[in-house]
């Protein structure tokens, strides 16, 4: 995809990848909207020449907000990449809030925009949808169900109406990082990969045309599940 003069949507774009996804669209010549929770965030990003949007993606509200800030602007790239973890306990019937949350922010909201905004997508010459799920989508750990199911839930969708939208002048592209160092995971240890170089992977694979871009490590874990997918279960329930 040629991104010089495209408009993209960048969803959580005022912060970690999907921060530096608009910063590295914007430095290709498109014009980048983003949007986010955080007011102070998105006036640091205004100060850097994007358009922004205060949306909270976890409420209906949110989304029609996000909608209603972008209509009549011909969007022809939506990244669909807000997404927030889950404090989730199998046996903490109180944590169901926080699942729910999780679900309504990773999986409902980009089910919402693809939706709504895709006459807009459908009325460029050339355009794309960026879904951004994860290696845990492929497999998950235990101590994520809720946030893996999301991933994965968002996985499957990427690739149903993918076929869906095949000839069409949309292309439908999943992006799945592996542990990246943002302010989510703040408080896990071991390697990470760092933001830029996540977002620089799935920045190439948008202009170059893939369906798919494994980033980092998920390329060694989508080689041992298409050799032996309970391998690769095995390995990441732990993980």
């Amino acid at each position: 995809m040629e991104l010089h003069g495209k408009l993209a949507l960048v969803t959580g774009g005022s912060d970690g990848i999907g921060r530096e996804i608009a910063l590295q669209i914007q430095g290709a010549g498109a014009d980048v909207i983003v949007t986010g929770r955080s007011a102070d965030k998105l006036r640091a990003m205004e100060g850097l020449g994007f358009g922004t949007i205060i949306s909270d993606l976890s409420t209906p509200a949110g989304v029609d907000a996000l909608v209603n800030g972008v209509a009549g602007k011909p969007i022809a790239l939506l990244v669909n990449n807000a997404g927030v973890g889950s404090e989730y306990e199998l046996d903490r019937p109180e944590t169901l809030d926080s699942a729910a949350h999780c679900i309504r922010t990773n999986l409902d909201a980009p089910i919402a925009l693809c939706t709504r905004l895709l006459p807009v997508l459908r009325a460029q010459p050339e355009a794309a949808i960026v879904n951004v799920t994860s290696g845990l989508a492929i497999a998950p750990r235990a101590a994520g169900s809720v946030y893996c199911a999301t991933k994965a839930g968002l996985r499957s969708y990427t690739q149903a109406i993918r076929h869906q939208l095949k000839g069409s002048n949309v292309r439908v592209i999943e992006a799945l990082p592996p542990v990246v160092a943002t302010n989510m995971t703040a408080g896990r240890t071991g390697k990470k990969m760092s933001a830029h170089d996540c977002a620089a992977e799935i920045v190439r694979g948008i202009r170059t045309g893939k369906s798919e871009v494994n980033a980092g490590m998920v390329k060694i874990l989508q080689l041992v599940h298409s050799i032996s997918p309970a391998l690769a279960r095995r390995i990441m329930i732990r993980f």
